[in-house]
């Protein structure tokens, strides 16, 4: 949980720069920036699982698969709604991002734990 929590942090805070946070979230023009966003995801998971735990390599593309899922889902939300940061449900929906993808480490965590 501890890996999937720092890669998390690298990809979402540390690599996504302007372009990708605001570029995901338009009405058009998104599909290249959440790709992007979401490949660096997909990157930095793979390095630190193969230095963990080599055999759940392909964990990285499951989350690749989720993490590029649910920040569309909030793009779409946020564009089709006119979410800024004044809006009233900009930050919950924000937080509901962030828990799904904390919920997506800690459910990839248990499988990686009752398989290991």
């Amino acid at each position: 949980m501890l890996l999937l929590t720092v890669k998390h942090i690298i990809g979402d805070f540390l690599l996504q720069n302007a372009w990708m946070a605001h570029g995901k979230d338009q009405k058009t023009g998104w599909a290249l920036p959440l790709l992007v966003h979401c490949l660096i995801h997909l990157v930095v998971a793979l390095i630190l699982i193969v230095m963990v735990a080599p055999k759940f390599w392909f964990v990285a593309v499951i989350d690749f698969a989720i993490h590029i899922t649910v920040d569309r889902a909030k793009g779409w939300c946020s564009s089709a709604f006119h979410m800024t940061p004044e809006h009233p449900w900009f930050w919950t929906l924000i937080g509901v991002d962030q828990a799904l993808h904390h919920l997506t480490g800690f459910g990839l965590s248990i499988f990686m734990a009752a398989n290991g």
